[in-house]
């Protein structure tokens, strides 16, 4: 098989190629059903995932039934019950699904079945969205490529020897394998939107409470966040119209409607952005990024300029202090968050005979259970949170958030958006920085800040690096409560490059 090519057998590509809005309308008007679309990509899946890897848990019978309902109540003359009725979609395994495994890429979690839906997942449920499993993740969603997982990495469908990004790879590959039109994943340093620029996919981190965390396990519970993914904006948008809205179950939830970002997909489709005041953040280039990712956000904003948008400079100096504010404030906060898995409760229990005490069976389970990853950083937050060290490691970086969420307010006084290449580079290869954290965390330089703001962002395809052909993505930065700005400037974007990324992708066709 090449490298760069995926096995797809006797799948029809016309189903699975389409888009989730595309495929939505047939299944409506009765063109087709639900039923054949599900089949069409449970068959991508059995076709492609022996090569990508990016689910963890597939539920034919699951979705087949959900599918079946879908097309019951069509058929009887119902409404469908949402935009999205019929749809299948990949959910990333950080959310809990009844009945269904929930690992979050862990050994610790193995085998186990939560009986409770998160919000997420019960509000696709009720929308008609079919859920064809769950994707594969670096561990408890630490980590910037998929290589963490307890379950062996995913794979890009660009290249089968690099990374699909992290920690949300099973959720990016799952949609550029084309064995999904929507997928679902997390973001709590980057984790939709730098998978989402390696794999030439759309990402999007809503405002921080904008999606409810209820039934999400928790990484770092002031940075998480839950959102959208897909192949192009306006897809992107209907599913965050489904997940978005308030949630009284979840303490951090804002009690406001959710942004149109539908409507101002469908706006920015006109290709007019006339007025819109689009900040370039300077901080976010020179040494480190990738010539070919530099180049391509370049040719990017020339494109937004020539939609009519005003292009400025505008200095955020203190995102440079993000990447180490964030390595201590995520650890921390997982250091607090991971101590509930204690052999106790749930999951997996390591010598539990009669031998050990609750104590040596704990730090047992946790031993087997945990990753290399995961244990590093519960080892610096548990090191930052420490008597003595407290103010000058975790109280320092909450300050510096201060400052980072004072750069991001002052800018938004003098622009509508701001815009950076998402990722410093393209995807690299597998195995090339496991050895090496730091170089693996830079992956995230320029999301994180975003996170310890709070407001919105999301990744869009900008064409590919001209040194090697893969994907690169343009992050489009908006305001608290202000996601619609984002859409609205992605989709102008996208019509203007010529379509989705996707939509050019050779190498993606499969070998028969």
């Amino acid at each position: 098989m090449s490298d760069s090519r995926l096995r797809a057998g006797a799948v029809d590509p016309a189903l699975t190629r389409l888009t989730a809005a595309e495929l939505a309308a047939k299944i409506h008007s009765r063109e087709t059903t639900s039923v054949a679309v599900t089949r069409a990509h449970l068959d991508q899946i059995g076709a492609t995932d022996a090569d990508v890897n990016a689910f963890l848990h597939v539920d034919t019978e699951g979705a087949l039934a959900a599918a079946a309902e879908v097309d019951a109540a069509l058929e009887a003359g119902k409404a469908p019950a949402s935009p999205l009725a019929g749809v299948p979609l990949a959910l990333k395994d950080v959310f809990t699904t009844k009945g269904i495994p929930t690992t979050c890429g862990s050994k610790i979690l193995e085998g186990w079945i939560p009986p409770y839906d998160a919000t997420v997942t019960r509000r696709l449920r009720e929308a008609g969205v079919i859920i064809l499993g769950k994707t594969n993740m670096d561990e408890f969603a630490m980590g910037s490529s998929t290589e963490n997982s307890a379950y062996g990495p995913t794979r890009n469908p660009w290249d089968l020897h690099r990374i699909p990004g992290g920690s949300g790879g099973g959720s990016s590959a799952a949609l550029a394998a084309f064995q999904a039109p929507l997928s679902i994943g997390t973001d709590t340093g980057g984790s939709i939107r730098q998978p989402g620029a390696v794999t030439g996919t759309v990402g999007v981190k809503p405002t921080y409470g904008g999606v409810s965390r209820y039934g999400l396990v928790a990484f770092s519970s002031s940075l998480d966040q839950a959102g959208p993914c897909a192949r192009t904006v306006l897809d992107a948008a209907l599913l965050h119209e489904v997940i978005g809205g308030y949630d009284p179950l979840d303490s951090t939830s804002i009690n406001a409607p959710v942004p149109a970002v539908v409507a101002a997909a469908r706006e920015g489709a006109k290709a007019d952005l006339t007025g819109v005041r689009v900040g370039v953040v300077p901080e976010f280039r020179g040494e480190g990024y990738q010539p070919g990712v530099i180049g391509a956000f370049e040719l990017a904003v020339e494109q937004l300029r020539a939609l009519g948008a005003e292009i400025v400079e505008v200095p955020c100096p203190n995102f440079a202090y993000a990447l180490p504010a964030y390595y201590l404030i995520a650890p921390s906060e997982a250091s607090s968050n991971l101590a509930r898995f204690d052999a106790m409760r749930y999951g997996l229990r390591v010598e539990d005979d009669g031998a050990h005490s609750a104590e040596e069976v704990m730090a047992l389970t946790r031993e087997a259970g945990f990753g290399p990853e995961v244990k590093r950083r519960i080892m610096i937050g548990t090191y930052a949170l420490s008597s003595g060290y407290y103010d000058a490691y975790y109280g320092s970086a909450q300050k510096v958030r201060t400052l980072i969420t004072r750069d991001f307010e002052s800018a938004f006084q003098q622009v509508d958006v701001l815009v950076s290449p998402t990722t410093p580079t393209t995807a690299f290869k597998i195995g090339e920085r496991v050895d090496d954290p730091m170089a693996m965390y830079l992956a995230d330089l320029c999301t994180i800040p975003s996170n310890l703001a709070g407001n919105a962002a999301m990744s869009v395809p900008c064409g590919v690096a001209e040194e090697d052909g893969l994907p690169v993505g343009l992050q489009i930065m908006a305001p608290a409560l202000a996601d619609d700005r984002m859409y609205r400037v992605a989709a102008a974007y996208e019509v203007a490059r010529g379509g989705p990324l996707m939509n050019s992708a050779p190498r993606l066709e499969p070998v028969r």
